[in-house]
């Protein structure tokens, strides 16, 4: 097999693998996965905001998703890891997750919209678009832009600061896309700094984590730490928690008939 089907026949495997990931570990608000193939097998890094879930109790979910990977989809000594997302309201495919569940759950598409702008704005981001599309309210197909903040379009700047990702959902409607793009300034490395500069911007602001690797001696710790019940468990007690609020947000339309 020549190197361009190989590349190929990878890529296709990662689409299926990730297509299965959101929907398998979905409650753990699952992110994206790395593979890195090494001389002893294949190391894999699972990105997800509750790690408890992917765990599973002293590790039986680990030994069950290891025992998948290397069945269906022909990972040869899968070790997994799971990294812990600090800040999920700044991951594109955790808010295109979230959003996604909102629809499916019969929210309006522009209540979600709101609701998801004012989250990702509130936790930090530059700017933010999201993008709807399909049958939103009526037989026929249409999509709506909403932004927020500031989002670089093009360039260089655009292409390191800025993230995005696209989940469809199926609604009684039909099937709608959605399409987030958020913007982080803080990835951005400027090329030239001036040195007193750059000593204050060390002390005034410390380098963000986003995200923090579990280890292999801290899974069964994580595992047998009772959970608190003022937080939800799952990412379907956090949609259910957050529909209460979503119904609150004022939408443009609401906004015009009030100035009228």
């Amino acid at each position: 097999m020549s190197s361009v089907k190989n590349v190929i026949n990878d890529s296709y495997k990662l689409m299926l693998l990730k297509d299965y990931l959101r929907e398998a570990i979905k409650e753990a608000g699952f992110s994206e996965v790395d593979i890195q193939k090494t001389p002893t097998g294949t190391r894999v890094g699972l990105h997800v905001t509750r790690p408890g879930i992917v765990i599973g109790r002293k590790g039986s979910g680990i030994r069950d998703l290891t025992k998948v990977l290397e069945k269906d989809f022909d990972l040869k000594n899968p070790q997994i890891s799971v990294i812990e997302i600090i800040r999920p309201e700044l991951q594109p495919s955790v808010m295109c997750n979230r959003m996604s569940q909102h629809l499916a759950r019969g929210t309006a598409f522009r209540r979600a919209v709101m609701w998801t702008m004012q989250t990702i704005m509130n936790a930090g981001a530059m700017g933010v678009q999201i993008t709807t599309s399909g049958k939103l309210r009526g037989d026929r197909s249409s999509f709506e832009k909403h932004s927020k903040g500031i989002l670089p379009r093009a360039g260089h700047f655009a292409d390191v600061i800025v993230s995005e990702d696209i989940v469809h959902v199926q609604t009684k409607m039909g099937l709608i896309g959605v399409r987030i793009r958020i913007a982080i300034k803080e990835r951005y490395i400027p090329e030239f700094e001036l040195k007193a500069m750059k000593k204050e911007a060390v002390i005034a602001k410390p380098p963000v984590i986003e995200e923090k690797e579990i280890e292999e001696k801290e899974i069964a710790e994580i595992a047998e730490i009772p959970a608190d019940p003022t937080k939800p468990r799952t990412e379907s007690e956090l949609i259910e928690i957050e529909e209460k609020l979503v119904e609150q947000v004022e939408t443009f339309e609401e906004i015009e008939e009030e100035l009228k």
